[in-house]
């Protein structure tokens, strides 16, 4: 039986790196980030805000794993005609499971494109695979008949071929997570998962991030039936006794989180409908200015206006008027 339920936190089947420092990401592979410095600001983010990166179907949205702007060693030269040498580079780092290691190219290569002409700034694409072993470099190529008129490189780091146990005992926290995935002695998986567990109940983390880190170890710990109960065991001894207690206390509190989000969202939406149906009962039809702003009223205010929409003699009366 697992702790609390293996539902790691995931976009699709992958780990989210949304919450965590992409400096972490250093440790799994020092030679490819030697020539960058600490990030001065990073986050994970839904593309289409910037502009919508290109997906099978016309019009889907892909979400980057994590982008973090940081500062080179030494000066990156200028890409095109008249672009400066540069001291500051995005880092863009994708996560996919081994069942996605295909698509994950052309996205990798869409996600450049779209990053470099948003911010004109060099990027330092890297994969890392859960099921691809190695450390190297990954290519993504398009053909028209014999001419190639695309070839991309990107890093890639293959966790089945790191070193689980150097990384469960190391200080890079996402490391020590995802040790799980990499290459452990069979007699020592259990362990593994206990040790992994510990660490990061006593990490200078967030709850957040623990509770997500915590989740990743118990989703892809290869445990058979033998090694799931010496990883009971060992949870119930010291030094791992406060495990169990911390996983369920963080799993109840990400449920009770996003039960009371799901409440909010669904009020805010059903409020939003019932306002724009009022309004276009009375004053019909909305401008597409009207329906912009109805979209960007806060929540504290769609009650307030759903009220007084059914006495007010305008739009203009309302604050709706485009």
């Amino acid at each position: 039986m697992r702790l609390a339920p293996s539902g790691c936190h995931m976009h699709g089947s992958r780990p989210t790196l949304q919450n965590l420092d992409p400096d972490v990401l250093r440790g799994l592979s020092p030679s490819v980030l030697q020539g960058v410095g600490r990030t001065s600001g990073c986050r994970g983010r839904r593309v289409a805000r910037q502009g919508t990166v290109p997906g099978a179907a016309r019009g889907s949205r892909h979400i980057l794993d994590l982008v973090g702007k940081v500062r080179t060693r030494q000066s990156v030269p200028g890409q095109r005609p008249g672009e400066p040498h540069q001291w500051l580079a995005l880092v863009h780092i994708e996560i996919e499971s081994p069942d996605k290691a295909t698509p994950l190219r052309p996205r990798m290569f869409d996600a450049y494109v779209q990053l470099r002409r948003k911010h004109g700034l060099p990027v330092l694409p890297i994969g890392v695979y859960l099921g691809l072993d190695g450390i190297g470099i990954d290519v993504y190529e398009e053909h028209f008949w014999e001419l190639r008129p695309v070839r991309f490189e990107y890093l890639y780091v293959g966790l089945p071929a790191l070193d689980a146990i150097e990384f469960v005992q190391g200080d890079n926290w996402l490391g020590v997570a995802l040790a799980a995935l990499m290459k452990i002695p069979k007699d020592r998986v259990a362990w593994l998962g206990a040790e992994a567990l510990r660490r990061i109940q006593a990490a200078p983390l967030s709850d957040q991030q623990r509770f997500l880190l915590g989740e990743c170890v118990q989703a892809y710990l290869p445990l058979d039936e033998t090694q799931q109960r010496e990883f009971e065991r060992l949870v119930a001894s010291e030094p791992y006794r406060g495990v169990q207690a911390m996983n369920t206390t963080w799993y109840e509190k990400g449920i009770e989180q996003g039960i009371t989000k799901g409440i909010e969202q669904g009020m805010e939406k059903g409020q939003r409908e019932a306002l724009r149906k009022v309004l276009e009962a009375r004053f019909s039809p909305l401008s597409a200015g009207t329906l912009k702003k109805l979209a960007q009223l806060p929540m504290d205010r769609l009650l307030a206006l759903l009220e007084k929409a059914l006495t007010a003699d305008s739009l203009r009366d309302l604050g709706l008027e485009a």
